[in-house]
């Protein structure tokens, strides 16, 4: 039979409720720095959202992606709570769960921040409307960040896959590769200068070797990371641009 809670354990009414939840809140922006730094990058987000007087669907997604972060941070102090409560020694599972739950924040920022450039980008730069032509319907260089990122996710697929390395060490495919090609590829494909493709592709190629002479991935590891972000750009370019 499921006992009855102990006095002083549950909130006896919905304001004692609200109080506990409050003082989580303020427990957690005490104790955890990273919290704190996510409550300030929120002020600045929505200050800047006042100050450019976005519009109501720009400051609702803004609003949103602040309240996700902030959301998942709160969730990610409390598994570590409990983690730490019922397994004070090490275990690899108690630290598989706190990766877990960090990496709930982690995909939560990298939203906002996606969220964030698309409804303040135009404000930032004055003048870029005219330059670009319709902003409002495609934010400048959406093609890259959105190429960048669905790279970014089939690197992580693919190590799941192949189950070697960890996300930022070894691997098949090398994510650094495949970022800083994804990246070039971008460049490259917004018909900047001869002189400046060819650096940027320089550049790339100097991230990807570095890997080799780290001895943290295989040269078949870089060339199909430089691969998936070369093939990966162009493509979505081709296809949306």
């Amino acid at each position: 039979m499921m006992q009855e809670p102990k006095p002083g354990i549950k909130p006896g009414s919905w304001l004692e409720s609200v109080n506990c939840a409050i003082e989580g809140i303020l427990w957690t922006a005490r104790s955890q720095r990273h919290m704190r730094w996510h409550c300030v990058a929120a002020v600045v987000a929505l200050f800047l959202a006042l100050f450019w007087r976005i519009n109501a669907l720009e400051f609702a997604l803004l609003a949103l992606a602040v309240t996700l972060v902030l959301f998942a941070e709160l969730v990610n102090t409390s598994i570590e709570v409990v983690v730490d409560l019922v397994s004070p020694n090490f275990h690899p599972l108690a630290q598989r769960a706190k990766d877990v739950a960090a990496g709930a924040v982690l995909v939560a920022s990298i939203g906002a921040m996606v969220i964030g450039y698309l409804a303040l980008s135009h404000r930032a730069l004055p003048g870029l409307e005219e330059v670009v032509g319709s902003l409002a319907k495609q934010p400048p260089g959406e093609l890259s960040v959105v190429s960048g990122l669905i790279v970014i996710i089939l690197v992580v697929l693919l190590k799941a896959r192949y189950g070697k390395g960890t996300p930022l060490h070894g691997g098949m495919p090398s994510g650094h590769a495949a970022l800083a090609f994804s990246i070039a590829t971008s460049i490259v494909l917004a018909e900047v200068p001869p002189i400046l493709s060819l650096l940027i592709v320089g550049m790339a190629t100097m991230v990807s070797h570095s890997r080799l002479l780290l001895k943290i991935h295989t040269l078949r590891e870089v060339i199909a990371g430089a691969v998936l972000g070369v093939g990966v750009t162009i493509a979505i370019h081709l296809v949306f641009s």
